[in-house]
């Protein structure tokens, strides 16, 4: 048996994420604000499992307890493999630095970089006591290797969560474990938040008219394919390299 813990699954990649590994046989806990009924539809159809356990990942505090309670959920049952697909993030707020609001910035980095950290940390203590392999998956995005105005918190989140999956990675490979974590670039995909970037007025995001253009010429894939791709690059673990960044245009 085999598990996969999603972040960010009430809609877009990680909706699709959800259902392409349950296509392929995996039972999913998926963790969110809000629940995606259609899922456990879905999980049935494919004759698998699909729970929801409601989160707010901007809360470090209950981060830390939900996922305590996931990971002895998980854990206990020694599956044969556990994924970790901390997919959720957020990209606002968007504006030049002088101009952010402290809280937002807060919750941002919560989202972006505190909440996977907190989570990869507990997961790896309950692989090591109960010998199950975990390969942990963090989104990130192309923003995290260069300098883009208005995205100081994007560009600087994604940038850290590169860096931190090289670490964990360096960790587990000396350490001698067959624990694998992999970073996932998952390209320009037709979601709610690009709705938020193309919103964004010029003054605050100097490239949001090339968001716009993007949508105009039908240049922005479905999340439904890029999962695929994911899901495709999951099937064997054991080719992963660790700590590597898999850009999705290289993989479809």
């Amino acid at each position: 048996m085999q598990y996969a813990v999603v972040t960010g699954t009430s809609r877009g990649l990680g909706e699709s994420i959800a259902k392409k590994l349950m296509k392929i046989g995996i039972h999913i806990i998926g963790v969110s604000r809000n629940e995606n009924e259609g899922l456990a539809l879905y999980a049935k159809e494919c004759g698998t499992s699909y729970v929801h356990v409601p989160c707010d990942i901007r809360n470090p505090k209950q981060v830390e307890e939900v996922f305590t309670k996931i990971g002895e959920t998980v854990f206990d049952q020694r599956p044969e493999l556990v994924y970790l697909i901390n997919n959720a993030g957020v990209v606002e707020p968007i504006d030049h630095v002088g101009n952010l609001d402290a809280m937002k910035l807060s919750d941002h980095v919560n989202v972006n970089l505190l909440a996977p950290m907190v989570i990869t940390n507990l997961f790896l203590q309950r692989a090591e006591q109960t010998a199950t392999c975990l390969i942990t998956v963090n989104v990130t995005s192309g923003a995290g290797e260069s300098a883009v105005y208005g995205w100081s918190a994007y560009c600087s989140t994604k940038a850290g969560l590169n860096r931190y999956t090289e670490t964990v990675a360096l960790e587990q490979e000396e350490r001698g474990t067959n624990n694998k974590t992999i970073a996932f670039s998952p390209g320009i995909m037709d979601t709610k938040m690009q709705d938020q970037i193309r919103s964004s007025t010029e003054d605050a995001f100097k490239e949001v008219e090339k968001f716009k253009q993007y949508k105009e010429n039908n240049l922005l894939k479905s999340t439904d394919r890029i999962a695929g791709a994911l899901a495709d690059l999951l099937r064997d673990g054991n080719k992963l390299q660790n700590g590597k960044i898999y850009y999705v245009k290289e993989l479809l």
